[in-house]
């Protein structure tokens, strides 16, 4: 990142009228040096990199910028560098010709590879996005597409995995993304039949994303749990796969697994994602409610999330409290809310642990009451409240949330006294969870352990284990001799 920025202010002196950006053609043309070194050598991490470094210029990118670039690498009059340049704007034609053969500059590649081939198309596709231009970002997707079914090599598959993602975001935000569905799955046939790792994860992705946001999610569990399992390859893919699975878990009523995917996918999700922090935070809110927990205070201060979730947090404290009206005049006020954020059905289940937990706190309030006074505190708005509300406390005791006695003659609930919590096996069970989440996620950093390759193969010899060793001596003799002057 730091060679980036002197990178850049190096070519800022250079600025002129007639370059298109100086501070971005010298980097695009560093990346595709970087791609094609990384393609001869079929070092994947070098494409990698460049994927990164150009998504840190991605801001900056303008069409007459882009013009150059394709003219530098692509060969003039192709017919992928008259297609690509037809997606560009027409009015910096004219800025494209003056810059696109200075007097320093090498002369194009006659045979472009097939990575530099695939990376315009990433190119072009990320500017028409970020210009808005959706229909010909649609058709500058397709073609990528198209042109990526063609292609059979791994040092393509972290391009082509970005392009996926894009393709299907387009379809998205025009509202098409049915269209796409059956391309979808075909790529994720083609890219198993590959071993496409990396491009199957993306599109097992892209794919459940497409189920549940037109609410299949039967079919996303379907396809889900049929396709391959394997080491995850990117943290992105792998927190939005932990998300959308815990968004099947939840409609499925696993409350238990839906909570540990969505937290955990919370937790690995970069701090820069806040939006999709923001997402999973939600729904394990909603999650950990309908499991009966209340969600600590934390988890609404934290930095960036205060207003995105007030709407749960008055939610999480009707609950807590356990009065009825206020959660019906909560619901009603961020109605719109919860509708954006497709959390109505189970804020609709909620009511009923709204209702155990107001009995909850009325059984350990009352020794004994009537049936006439829990529907009262219930605020029950039912014709017949007082058999709804022995229907209710009988329910309750059946299942173990209170521990009390029904007396049909008198229309009482008689609350038995509390015990010693200790004397049950609940902290065992507390104890027994944490040691779970302890034991998971150190067995989750042992397996992202980063290892050269090869590295179990290389032997040291005698002499270099020799010279390692007498290096690290001197290196702590240097360490010592420099407390002992500090003090």
């Amino acid at each position: 990142m730091t060679q980036d920025v002197e990178m850049a202010d190096q070519a800022l002196p250079s600025k002129s009228l007639s370059s298109p950006d100086p501070s971005v053609l010298p980097h695009l043309k560093e990346i595709a040096s970087l791609i094609e070194t990384g393609a001869y050598a079929r070092e994947v991490r070098r494409i990698s990199r460049a994927v990164r470094l150009t998504m840190v210029l991605r801001k900056k990118l303008k069409a007459s910028s882009l013009g150059a670039f394709l003219n530098y690498v692509l060969v003039p009059g192709s017919d992928v560098h008259s297609r690509l340049s037809s997606f560009l704007p027409k009015e910096d034609e004219h800025d494209m010709e003056v810059d696109s053969a200075p007097s320093g500059t090498p002369a194009p590649v006659k045979h472009p590879l097939p990575e530099l081939e695939i990376y315009c198309y990433l190119l072009v596709l990320i500017f028409l996005i970020d210009q808005k231009k959706y229909d010909e970002a649609k058709a500058c997707s397709s073609a990528s597409i198209a042109r990526l079914k063609t292609v059979n090599r791994r040092t393509v598959d972290v391009l082509a995995s970005r392009l996926y993602f894009y393709y299907s975001l387009c379809y998205e935000l025009t509202g098409d993304l049915a269209e796409i569905r059956g391309n979808l799955l075909a790529l994720h046939r083609i890219a198993t039949l590959r071993r496409d790792e990396l491009g199957q994860e993306t599109l097992l992705n892209l794919l459940l994303r497409n189920y549940l946001h037109y609410n299949l999610y039967d079919q996303a569990e379907k396809l889900r749990s049929k396709a391959p399992h394997f080491e995850a390859h990117s943290n992105q893919q792998f927190c939005r796969y932990l998300f959308y699975l815990g968004k099947i878990r939840t409609i499925q009523l696993e409350y238990t697994d839906a909570k540990e995917s969505l937290l955990q996918a919370a937790r690995k999700a970069p701090q820069a994602a806040l939006g999709f922090r923001v997402q999973c935070n939600k729904w394990a809110i909603i999650v950990r409610l309908l499991l009966g927990e209340i969600p600590e205070r934390t988890v609404f201060m934290q930095k960036g999330m205060e207003k995105a979730l007030r709407p749960y947090f008055e939610l999480t404290n009707a609950v807590r409290i356990g009065d009825l009206e206020l959660f019906r005049n909560v619901a009603e006020k961020f109605s719109s809310t919860f509708g954006s954020d497709r959390t109505n059905n189970l804020i609709v289940r909620l009511r009923h642990n709204v209702i155990r937990t107001g009995l909850r706190n009325i059984s350990i309030s009352y020794s004994r009451i009537s049936l006439t006074d829990v529907a009262k505190k219930l605020r029950l708005d039912s014709p017949n409240p007082v058999a709804d509300a022995e229907s209710i406390v009988s329910k309750a005791i059946r299942d173990g949330a209170i521990d009390a006695t029904l007396d049909h003659a008198n229309g009482w609930m008689v609350s038995k006294e509390t015990g010693d919590i200790y004397s049950t096996n609940e902290p065992q069970i507390a104890f027994n969870s944490r040691i779970a989440f302890c034991l998971n996620m150190h067995n989750e950093a042992v397996r992202a352990l980063r290892f050269p390759p090869n590295s179990h193969k290389e032997k040291e010899s005698a002499e270099k284990r020799r010279e390692r060793q007498q290096q690290e001596q001197e290196l702590v003799q240097h360490i010592a001799e420099e407390d002992d002057d500090d003090f």
